[in-house]
């Protein structure tokens, strides 16, 4: 059965470069967080272990893989274009 997980915060490696700019998300409750690497996102979305959502005004939109030019694979939703703008809302992680 494929596990429904919302990402509430985000760990930036590059201000400078938008799609490559999360390193890892994270979530959960003050007594239960949890953070994955953005190469184990992709790998959770892409097998179909895994489907990830951010609230986006209340509703819940989902984290799709994307490619950037140079062929490598970040996360953006599914609302956005092709910056992950939705993501990069998200508060940094603890």
């Amino acid at each position: 059965m494929r596990k429904t997980i919302q990402i509430k915060c985000i760990r930036r490696a590059n201000h400078w470069k938008p799609r490559g700019s999360i390193s890892h998300v994270g979530g959960g409750s003050l007594a239960n967080r949890w953070k994955l690497e953005l190469d184990e996102v992709i790998q959770k979305i892409e097998s179909g272990d895994c489907m990830f959502f951010v609230n986006v005004d209340s509703d819940p939109v989902a984290v799709k893989v994307a490619v950037d030019r140079e062929g490598k694979k970040y996360i953006k939703t599914a609302a956005d274009g092709d910056f992950p703008t939705h993501l990069l809302r998200l508060p940094e992680c603890p």
